[in-house]
């Protein structure tokens, strides 16, 4: 597989399923961007972006090499490299953090359905779930390919999106930028952001098979902070127009939408919100599946071909269910914190000591001259 894989799916396709990871309704929708980085101002906002930005480089590089080494394609085999006999405290984690998630998605899926087409918000909900579950019929190279095409439409249309504010509000933004100073919180509100995100890392590791060097797992992890913070830094840039007035919002998308006072383009960037709804579902809950499929693997039988949507939407409707019983803002606000730590204790902190450990002295194992 290695020795097939191209450029792009070796240094930058890891950070597209990445970006496609993270991104989910409250990125998406700006609403994290407004939680976590709003309160430090904007000039404080963009330092904690860089500082969550850096930390998920450094997180991914050690991830990416440590799979390659391992061949631990899933996070289950990941993490009993990782953590041994305590594996599953990840995935108790991960399940969690995958519900909060999915519900977030639920809720933005309803309040974009709601916006644009005067439907119920449980109708928005229904379709994403359809959607991502239609999706994961298929294997690993398919997905790789949507996700790809879904990222490089988002990007194409948060271009747009901020030049377009810009030119219709670029006074306010530069005003705000001038006047408001950088406020305290801005480095803990980084630490933050990226310590309940690199959860989504292991979602990513079906894409080390196309590893075959070193070079190739560092460099593409350095690369995916930058791929997957990229359109939240353009996003935040609009957003400082109307600094002081889009903290309130459910949606600061559709609110910056509004003052453009262009429909169609509305229209244009929902379909890239809604896309990223399915991309983070189509992420997470694949990286699921393969840790199942492994399972079965391991007793010398097949996973159901059906059984993957069928998982996909069971996880599914249980976040919906979150999600209309508390609501998007709230589980922003509320849902993340504790797991925050939690993964930054059970992940991070190892993985940076001992995983980083572990790859030095195979490196030194590998320099040792043979007798």
């Amino acid at each position: 597989m290695t020795s097939q894989a191209s450029w792009f799916q070796r240094y930058l396709l890891p950070g597209f399923v990445f970006q496609a990871a993270v991104i989910a309704g409250g990125y998406a929708t700006g609403r994290e961007l407004v939680e976590f980085f709003l309160p430090a101002g904007p000039w404080g906002g963009l330092l904690g972006m860089t500082v969550s930005m850096l930390v998920w480089s450094a997180v991914l590089m050690v991830s990416f090499e440590l799979a390659r080494v391992a061949r631990a394609w899933d996070y289950r085999a990941f993490f009993k490299v990782l953590l041994g006999r305590g594996w599953f405290a990840f995935e108790i984690g991960y399940v969690l953090l995958m519900l909060v998630i999915l519900a977030v998605m639920g809720a933005a899926a309803g309040e974009i359905a709601f916006s644009l087409f005067g439907l119920p918000k449980l109708a928005g909900s229904l379709a994403m779930i359809a959607a991502t579950g239609a999706l994961l019929f298929y294997g690993s190279a398919a997905i790789e390919k949507f996700l790809v095409a879904s990222v490089g439409y988002l990007y194409l249309v948060y271009v747009v999106f901020v030049i377009w504010a810009v030119v219709a509000f670029g006074d306010r933004i530069g005003t705000n930028f001038a006047s408001v100073p950088v406020e305290a919180g801005w480095f803990k509100a980084g630490v933050t952001y990226a310590g309940y995100n690199v959860a989504t890392i292991p979602a990513v590791l079906f894409c080390v098979r196309h590893f075959g060097r070193r070079r190739e797992a560092l460099t593409a992890g350095a690369l995916a902070g930058p791929l997957g913070m990229l359109p939240g830094v353009v996003f935040y840039i609009a957003m400082m127009g109307y600094y002081h007035e889009i903290g309130a919002e459910a949606l600061p998308s559709a609110f910056l939408l509004a003052k453009l006072q262009a429909p169609w383009f509305e229209w244009v960037f929902q379909l890239a919100v809604m896309l990223t709804l399915v991309d983070t579902g189509v992420a997470l809950l694949h990286a699921l599946n393969e840790r199942v499929a492994n399972a079965w693997s391991e007793r010398q039988r097949p996973m159901p071909r059906a059984l993957r949507p069928a998982l996909a939407v069971g996880v599914m409707l249980i976040a919906v269910y979150a999600a209309t019983a508390v609501g998007l803002v709230d589980l922003i606000a509320k849902g993340y914190g504790t797991l925050t730590w939690y993964f930054l204790a059970i992940y991070v902190l190892p993985l940076m000591t001992w995983g980083v450990w572990l790859l030095c002295r195979r490196r030194s194992t590998e320099a040792a001259p043979q007798p």
